[in-house]
């Protein structure tokens, strides 16, 4: 019996819009990617919608489609899979918001969603003193550190009852507060963490002027990935979000010393250990932040370069590494962000199934080389892909 290896690379939010700035071109069409072109030459294009109608356009929702796990079914909310990967449990009369540190000026705009791109080390006396001032479980509250500008709150769960706008939604416009029966607490809670975070900010030469709490929900119940599935799999990812869906179906997370969320990532690193684990795994998921930094910075020739990063670091020398053995690859974004909008959107995004030991009809992964293609829900390809 052959054993097949199986790789999934996920470039989130690579997919997105024709831009000015390109000629009317999407990144994807005008980044050089000879290796990527030779392998959906070879393989099935199509397109998929990894955002389920109704469900926020987020990388929660995209990668737990992308693991196979239909998000309309076991999507609870974006904070409680980033407090999995925090080690943060969440007792069943909990509820975990995202807490973001961001800037809003004495207008009301939200002039940054992630202060600046405040570092760890800024961050994490920021988010002590907001625990140790309006936490430590007081009114049920507590605050726990996360990665940059990304962190957590846990609060009642009677607090869920709000709709939230993710400050990566309002860059340069008006913040839009929570509303909804549990809006009150939530918003006084912003409101409260503003000369805390201010004061603490100051001390380490942060812009960050406030929290912004989103994304909350209580804990999943996701079957294990093996059990699902019949194959064992390890993942690397700098994103909390992606490491907690791990965490949450089993899959065991990989830490590479060079993998950041930002466009200093090393995915030269990540592709090492993901070969490393297919000695001893069936599976492997790498997915690397860069691409969607670089749209919601519309930062357009950047998303360029890190999509010219994927092939020459990544693809390339994964199908040199691979060569005459079986293997199989998905490849997808778990959304599009388009840099001029500067955000996620829902729209479906090109997917490519890759096959090393039989050729498919081929195509052009590329937004327009797919436009003409049928959707599929993402979330069933992951048993295409094992199959």
């Amino acid at each position: 019996m052959v054993c097949v290896k199986y790789v999934v690379l996920v470039p989130d939010g690579c997919a997105d819009e024709p831009n000015a700035e390109l000629g009317g071109r999407t990144p994807l069409e005008v980044a050089a990617m000879p290796h990527l072109a030779a392998m959906a030459a070879r393989s099935e294009v199509g397109r998929a919608a990894v955002i389920p109608p109704g469900l926020p356009a987020g990388s929660d929702v995209g990668n737990m489609a992308i693991l196979g796990y239909d998000p309309a079914e076991y999507h609870t909310g974006r904070a409680p899979i980033e407090a999995a990967a925090m080690g943060v449990d969440l007792a069943p009369d909990e509820v975990a918001f995202r807490c973001n540190l961001v800037t809003v000026d004495d207008a009301g705009t939200m002039v940054d969603f992630a202060a600046g791109h405040i570092t760890s080390a800024q961050s994490h006396p920021i988010v002590a003193a907001l625990d140790r001032q309006l936490g430590q479980g007081r009114d049920g509250v507590r605050f726990h550190p996360g990665v940059e500008y990304r962190h957590l709150c846990v609060a009642p769960a009677d607090w869920a009852d709000a709709d939230c706008t993710p400050p990566h939604d309002l860059t340069g416009q008006p913040s839009v507060w929570p509303t909804g029966p549990a809006a009150a607490k939530v918003h006084a809670l912003m409101d409260a963490s503003r000369p805390v975070v201010r004061a603490a900010a100051a001390d380490v030469g942060s812009v960050a002027t406030q929290i912004w709490l989103w994304g909350q929900g209580v804990a999943p119940v996701m079957p294990r990935f093996a059990d699902r599935y019949g194959i064992e799999g390890r993942l690397s990812s700098a994103v909390d979000l992606v490491r907690g869906l791990g965490v949450l179906t089993g899959i065991e997370v990989v830490d590479v010393p060079g993998a950041t969320a930002g466009f200093d990532n090393d995915y030269a690193g990540q592709l090492a250990a993901c070969l490393g684990s297919l000695a001893d795994r069936d599976l492997f998921l790498l997915h690397v932040e860069a691409t969607d930094e670089a749209g919601h910075q519309n930062a357009v020739a950047q998303k360029v370069v890190e999509l010219e990063r994927w092939d020459a670091e990544v693809i390339g020398p994964l199908v040199q590494a691979l060569d005459g053995e079986a293997y199989r690859v998905l490849l997808l974004p778990d959304h599009a962000t388009p840099c001029a909008r500067m955000t996620h959107t829902s729209d479906p995004v090109p997917y490519l199934l890759f096959d090393s030991t039989r050729d498919a009809a081929g195509g052009e992964y590329t937004e327009p080389g797919v436009a003409d293609r049928p959707v599929v829900a993402a979330h069933g390809l992951m048993a295409r892909l094992v199959a």
